[in-house]
């Protein structure tokens, strides 16, 4: 869109340890990729990763573009896809990292995909600066980014015993009245580089993506424009 933007380190991704499925409750008549036509799939926000995977997911399995138009997404809060499915006010709903984990112990649900199984391990989002920004504040853009890399790298050579234990002294500490039981859900953050770093096909998979639904043109967007490595220096 032209947003005056670059991604400087990965925020989020997928891996064994935290991925996005997408399930239906046990007993549910879809078993199919064609089974979808005509439901309804809970997803946190449309024109985001989990619409992606799930386009992806119909597309690899032979579903043309008018018969995809026919899967409808709903959009809700990820506090809440799990109770719609349950209740029957959709038939699919996408489920990650905590809610996947706390929805899955209740039992009762089946998995019908996942974006792991599609996309093998991968960074699926990175925090952005305005280019003005690193421009005037360089030292400052630098910082940050070594301190996410740091801490991301900290989260995955850490026993995830001990990761949990700090977040749950951090969540006391700073005495906003939250609940630290869900600490014990948490597994990783999914950022595939070293440090946070971006590659190249983090992106390459999205713009296939658009360049094939007829969003985007091909060789419209330059990776150069998108993200840098630059400020990212790994010890």
């Amino acid at each position: 869109a032209g947003a005056p933007i670059r991604a400087v380190v990965g925020s989020y991704g997928v891996d064994p340890e935290i991925w996005g499925g997408y399930y239906v409750v046990q007993g549910s008549p879809i078993q199919s990729p064609r089974d979808l036509i005509g439901k309804k799939v809970a997803v946190n926000t449309v024109g985001a990763h989990q619409e992606f995977a799930l386009k992806e997911y119909l597309l690899r399995n032979g579903l043309t573009q008018d018969e995809i138009k026919q899967v409808m997404l709903v959009s809700l809060p990820p506090l809440n896809v799990e109770q719609a499915l349950r209740q029957g006010q959709v038939d699919v709903s996408v489920l990650t990292s905590i809610y996947r984990d706390v929805a899955v112990e209740r039992g009762g649900l089946r998995l019908l995909f996942s974006d792991l199984e599609l996309f093998g391990p991968f960074t699926a989002g990175t925090y952005v600066l305005r280019t003005d920004f690193i421009e005037r504040h360089p030292k400052a853009a630098r910082r940050f980014v070594e301190g996410v890399g740091k801490a991301l790298d900290w989260s995955r050579d850490t026993p995830r015993e001990q990761a949990q234990q700090r977040f749950s002294e951090i969540i006391a500490r700073r005495k906003r009245n939250e609940n630290a039981a869900l600490v014990k859900y948490w597994r990783s953050y999914g950022v595939a580089g070293r440090h946070g770093r971006i590659e190249a096909k983090d992106f390459q998979i999205w713009i296939d993506w658009m360049v094939r639904s007829k969003e985007l043109q091909a060789d419209q967007l330059a990776l150069s424009g998108i993200f840098t490595n630059q400020l990212n220096v790994v010890p």
